[in-house]
C-alpha cells in the first residue's frame, strides 16, 4: 500500500459536539485529520451541527444520533460509506456506526457504555449491560474477514500501566479484572492490534482521559487509557504514527477526553 500523504484517522468523545464546537473546530485545523470518529455527541440527527464540518471540508458526515448520553458520528474529507449500525446494547441506544473508507477498509466507530459505579451485574444492571455488549462485539470479532480499523471510547484501561494506579483502581469500574479480561478476549477474537501500545509501548505512561473532579488534572495526572485504535493485522502493518493530543483537556470547555490519532499509509 501507497500514498503521498499517510491518512490521518482521529478518534474523540467529544462528550457534547455542540458544547464543544469551538474545540471541534481548533482541532480540526490544528491537526488536519481526514476522518474523525466522535462518541458520546448528545444530539439528534436533525440537531447535528454539519456547519462546523462543511466548512472545513468534511463533505461526507454520517451521524447515529441520540440525545442524553449517547450518539456517534464519522466525519471525513475522503468518501465513505455506512453500511452498519450494530445495536451492541440491544437497547436502540446509538453506540456504533461502521463505515467503507475507499480503499475498502472498514473503520468501526464505537462507544461502549460507561458500566455505572458498582462492578457487580446483580446490584447494578448498567455493569452487565456493559459485560455483555462486549460481548456481542467478542461474537462479532471472531466473524471479521475485511481489513478493519475498530476505534472510540472502549471504557476500559486494559493494562496497569494504563491508569495512574493499578492497585487503587482494581475494583474501580473501568479497570476491573474482569472488564480487563473481557476486552482481552475481544481483542484475541479479532486478533486486533493495539495501535496505542505499539507505538507507545507499556510500561509508558499514555493516558487519554482525566476526570473532571480534579481541580487540575494535569498535576494530579489521574488518568486512565479508556480511548483505543485497534487494526487488523493488514492495516495495522500500514500505520506509521500514533498520539494522543493531551493538551486539548487544557482548552477551553474541555471534554474529559483527548483526541488519539493514527496515521495510515494506504491507499485513498
Amino acid at each position: 500500500m501507497s500514498s503521498l500523504r499517510p491518512l490521518r484517522i482521529a478518534s474523540w468523545n467529544i462528550n457534547s459536539v455542540r458544547a464543544r464546537a469551538d474545540i471541534v473546530g481548533r482541532f480540526l485545523e490544528e491537526e488536519s485529520p481526514d476522518i474523525l470518529c466522535l462518541q458520546e455527541t448528545k444530539v439528534e440527527d436533525g440537531l447535528f451541527p454539519h456547519e462546523i464540518f462543511k466548512s472545513r471540508g468534511y463533505d461526507h458526515i454520517i451521524i447515529n444520533g441520540q440525545r442524553m448520553h449517547h450518539g456517534v458520528a464519522i466525519v471525513s474529507r475522503v468518501p465513505i460509506v455506512a453500511d452498519n449500525r450494530f445495536d451492541w446494547q440491544a437497547n436502540g441506544e446509538a453506540r456504533h456506526l461502521g463505515v467503507a473508507l475507499p480503499n475498502g477498509v472498514r473503520l468501526e466507530n464505537v462507544y461502549v457504555p460507561a458500566g455505572g459505579d458498582v462492578p457487580d451485574r446483580e446490584v447494578n444492571p448498567k455493569f452487565g449491560q456493559k459485560l455483555d455488549f462486549l460481548g456481542r462485539m467478542i461474537d462479532w470479532s471472531a466473524g471479521l474477514n475485511v481489513p478493519s480499523i475498530v476505534t472510540g471510547d472502549f471504557n476500559v484501561a486494559p493494562l496497569e500501566c494504563d491508569v495512574w494506579n493499578s492497585k487503587a483502581l482494581r475494583d474501580v469500574v473501568s479497570h476491573t479484572a474482569i472488564e480487563r479480561e473481557t476486552l482481552d478476549r475481544l481483542q484475541a477474537a479479532g486478533q486486533w492490534v493495539d495501535l496505542g501500545r505499539s507505538f507507545i509501548k507499556a510500561p509508558e505512561r499514555l493516558y487519554t482521559w482525566w476526570s473532571y473532579r480534579a481541580k487540575d488534572w494535569a498535576a494530579s495526572d489521574r488518568g486512565r487509557r479508556l480511548d483505543h485504535m485497534w487494526a487488523s493485522g493488514d492495516v495495522a502493518a500500514a500505520a506509521v504514527a500514533h498520539r494522543v493530543h493531551e493538551s486539548c483537556r487544557s482548552w477551553d470547555k474541555p471534554s474529559d477526553h483527548v483526541p488519539i490519532v493514527t496515521d495510515f499509509a494506504f491507499d485513498r
